[in-house]
């Protein structure tokens, strides 16, 4: 090739150099693009995937709310969920006290505290707190105890557990007529359930 020749080809090398130059960095700045659109595609699936998954699990918590909302609004309503309704047991205490035919009821009720069994029950979310109720009541015969109970769980005055009862009989001196033969002292747990870090509205999803 003589000097001519090469002169002559230099400046097409030279453009050729140029291209293949140029098309080597197109080809790796594709390449670059597909890595980053692959990866994209990957984070765009797990997000999709997330929430699916999320929407699934809020579908599923919608279904145990409507599951269990009626339930926990009786219990509301009795009295078992939320702040105490003392005026309730009030109320409640009067009349089973009607019902039972008694000869009337003293009261002491104590401060709310949290309930001692509460870790024997299980109750999760719920934080269980109690107040001790001291009854003390004069009957007629030893069955009106738990003719009162019974009429006092039929009020839908709250949840509450007997804890102890003492009876003394009375010395009536032989006289046989309708008058009080017998004295009872009971303690009583009135027990209520609050959701645990926040109310019962966030506990239902807002209902």
């Amino acid at each position: 090739m003589s000097q001519a020749d090469f002169q002559a080809l230099r400046n097409p090398l030279l453009v050729l150099m140029a291209v293949l130059v140029a098309a080597a960095a197109a080809v790796y700045y594709t390449d670059r693009l597909m890595v980053a659109a692959r990866q994209q595609l990957v984070y765009q699936q797990a997000q999709l995937k997330e929430a699916r998954t999320r929407l699934q699990k809020s579908g599923d918590e919608k279904d145990i709310i409507v599951s269990y909302l009626d339930r926990f609004r009786q219990l509301r309503q009795a009295g078992f969920v939320g702040e105490e309704q003392r005026i309730n047991w009030l109320d409640a205490l009067r009349l089973a006290n009607q019902q039972a035919d008694l000869f009337g009821v003293d009261y002491q009720i104590g401060a709310q505290m949290p309930y001692g069994y509460a870790a024997d029950l299980d109750p999760g979310q719920l934080a269980l707190n109690h107040s001790m109720m001291l009854l003390r009541f004069r009957l007629l015969h030893e069955d009106d105890l738990m003719r009162f109970f019974r009429a006092l769980a039929r009020q839908g005055g709250g949840i509450f557990t007997i804890d102890q009862c003492v009876m003394r009989r009375i010395d009536t001196g032989g006289v046989i007529r309708y008058q009080p033969n017998v004295t009872a002292e009971c303690e009583l747990s009135w027990i209520t359930a609050k959701v645990a870090g926040g109310g019962e509205r966030s506990a239902l999803g807002g209902q």
